[in-house]
């Protein structure tokens, strides 16, 4: 199982991106699959998650009506459109998956976890 994240860059505060997840050799027909950043020292912080058969969606309270989580099953493929981006939202992004049933907001429910992509907001 390899998660490959694509799409960080660096973006002017207010603008947008959109960060996708490649899910090669999914392990699992539901689970979950999550977006978590991180910035140096810190530990994972949720951003939010989307349930793989259902869709159902959470969100952090920082991020929520800005980020939208989505997935493009035929793809295996995960997305994380952001907007309004702000100078707090800098970090390297990790695209994580786990074969659980309820999107769970802690990164030790997951056990698959890309490399990361940098996200730079500048103000």
């Amino acid at each position: 199982v390899r998660l490959v994240e694509s799409g960080g860059g660096l973006v002017q505060a207010g603008g947008s991106l959109r960060l996708s997840c490649q899910i090669n050799e999914r392990p699992f027909s539901t689970g979950v699959v999550a977006w978590f950043r991180r910035t140096s020292g810190q530990d994972h912080e949720f951003v939010a998650a989307i349930t793989w058969k259902g869709g159902r969606t959470e969100y952090a309270d920082s991020v929520k009506g800005r980020f939208t989580i989505s997935r493009e099953a035929a793809k295996d493929t995960v997305f994380l459109e952001m907007s309004s981006l702000k100078p707090e939202d800098t970090a390297i992004y990790d695209c994580a998956a786990g074969a659980i049933i309820l999107t769970i907001p802690r990164a030790e429910e997951y056990e698959y976890w890309g490399q990361g992509t940098q996200v730079t907001v500048s103000s």
